[in-house]
């Protein structure tokens, strides 16, 4: 009976799964040709002409750094900070926890 229940379980959520989803399509670059309609006409020349222009903005304002705010709340050490206070906390109370109780080892501690 339980073996019947759970397969079926799972068969639901497959089913679900499946027809709550959609088909994910690879992302093209560029213009789409209406002539052909292929996508990526002159998608190379766009792509270095950007990128030119990218490298010639941070070169010419070099103060502005790569956008990436390394100490803000919200950037890398901020968030790993954050993250780490929080989960650091919940592992201080659970070894603190765990060192009283009714099913610690009596004479330690």
């Amino acid at each position: 009976m339980n073996k019947a229940l759970f397969g079926a379980a799972i068969i639901a959520v497959a089913a679900i799964s499946m027809g709550m989803t959609e088909q994910a399509f690879a992302q093209y670059m560029g213009n789409v040709d209406t002539e052909s309609g292929k996508s990526g006409a002159n998608t190379l020349e766009e792509a270095l002409k950007l990128q030119r222009a990218r490298v010639e903005s941070a070169a010419n304002n070099p103060s502005t750094g790569s956008g990436t705010p390394y100490m803000a709340a919200d950037g890398v050490l901020g968030a790993s900070a954050i993250s780490a206070a929080v989960f650091g906390g919940i592992a201080a109370a659970f070894f603190f926890r765990a060192r009283t109780g009714r099913y610690a080892a009596q004479g330690r501690g």
